[in-house]
């Protein structure tokens, strides 16, 4: 997905809300994510991202506070405010999902279209 935009694992950090995954592969509960939150702010912190993009709905959900579900709110810019700035944030499909529903992935390209202009935008390109 990176590469289709010009991106690579050299040029991106990435990172989840949690260091694990709950047993059976499930969603975090709010209050294991609660308990992580604090790192993965710090860590957004010393990353210093010029953008985040959201994969899913748990990132979107708990980085961002955003409940509706990911695909009434994914390729919608939103922001994230850190202890510093604000950080332009892109919630978009998870790629596991795209695997499971193919027909999807056209907005999901979409959405990384969007995230190609943001990165010519803002000069990173």
């Amino acid at each position: 997905m990176l590469a289709s935009i010009g991106l690579d694992r050299t040029k991106v950090y990435i990172t989840n809300v949690m260091p694990w995954r709950p047993p059976q592969n499930r969603d975090p509960s709010p209050d294991e994510a609660a308990t992580c939150l604090p790192f993965l702010h710090r860590h957004i912190e010393l990353a210093k991202p010029e953008l985040l993009i959201l994969l899913g709905a748990v990132p979107m959900r708990h980085v961002l506070g955003i409940t509706d579900g990911i695909m009434r709110s994914r390729g919608r810019w939103e922001t994230y405010q850190s202890a510093e700035r604000a950080i332009p944030a892109m919630p978009t499909l998870h790629p596991a999902f795209l695997l499971r529903q193919p027909a999807a992935k056209r907005l999901a390209w979409r959405d990384l279209l969007a995230i190609s202009k943001k990165i010519e935008q803002l000069g990173l390109a």
